[in-house]
């Protein structure tokens, strides 16, 4: 495959797994259960997607792949728990200040200074996630968003350390985490077991939200900067929060909406920026070198 095909390929692989990731919110809140009994459940479901595709893992037992793995179980547990005490768009949007973290913890971890840009897309994101906060007056709502927001920064430590497995095979990772995620959150199935519609909620959880989508995202990692895995799956975020206000008739506060905003604008914005500036880095090289 030409290398031009192989990019719009993982660009469709990203977009496919964005689409179904979006799905989550609407699924989450129409299963009566408890929250980790749902993230138990439709982990131990994707688990077995993820298995039957892989066959045989390759677990390694490296540092990437366990961090990986406990990161994976954090965010979809803290995730889960979020969208039951907050509003489905409060929780993915805070999900997807990721990308911030992303660069500061990659100046920690992967010895990558992060540069003015940076610094400001930070400080500007911070101001949208205080309208989340601002508007979660009730109890219930604080605590939402303080899950949402640990999601986030457990999706960039996954992101971090899927890139350090970038020449391996990050999947068993996603496996692991999936396993640790269902050990977590099986037991609690039985405070409240789920009607019918629940199970079958759960069932497309396990298979269509979160076993396939991973399947395809551990592909697409391989050949995608971290970057463009954080701009294309945006395409989350702004789906998300649609399919339940359409089918739930759930509606954000103004001030969450302004905050989504500001947030996924911003993120995008200095994606397109960085990826911009590498490529006309890239291309002076490349003219200087011929």
């Amino acid at each position: 495959m030409s290398s031009k095909n192989k990019k719009v390929s993982t660009i469709i692989l990203l977009a496919v797994t964005a689409t179904m990731w979006s799905l989550g919110g609407l699924l989450i809140k129409s299963v009566n259960t408890h929250p980790l009994a749902i993230s138990g459940t439709r982990s131990a479901i994707s688990c077995l997607i993820i298995l039957l595709y892989v066959k045989k893992p390759k677990f390694n037992w490296s540092f990437p792949q366990i961090a990986a793995g406990v990161a994976y179980a954090s965010m979809v547990i803290c995730f889960v728990v979020s969208n039951k005490f907050t509003t489905a768009a409060n929780a993915i949007l805070l999900q997807y200040t990721a990308p911030i973290f992303v660069a500061l913890l990659s100046a920690l971890m992967l010895r990558e200074k992060p540069k003015t840009i940076d610094w400001v897309t930070i400080a500007v994101v911070l101001g949208g996630m205080v309208l989340f906060f601002l508007e979660s007056i009730d109890t219930k709502g604080l605590t939402g968003d303080i899950f949402g927001l640990l999601s986030g920064i457990s999706y960039a430590l996954f992101t971090i350390f899927m890139r350090m497995q970038k020449n391996g095979s990050p999947v068993e990772s996603v496996i692991l985490g999936n396993a640790i995620t269902a050990v977590v959150g099986l037991p609690f199935l039985f405070t409240a077991l789920p009607d019918s519609k629940g199970w079958l909620c759960l069932v497309i959880l396990g298979v269509v939200q979160l076993g396939i989508p991973y399947i395809l995202y551990s592909k697409a990692i391989k050949d995608a900067t971290a970057l463009e895995a954080s701009l294309i799956t945006m395409i989350e975020p702004v789906l998300n929060p649609i399919w339940v206000i359409l089918i739930l008739g759930e509606i954000p506060g103004v001030l969450s909406i302004i905050g989504g905003i500001i947030v996924i604008a911003t993120v995008a914005i200095r994606c397109i920026i960085v990826s911009s500036s590498k490529f006309n880095n890239e291309e002076k090289t490349r003219i200087l070198i011929n």
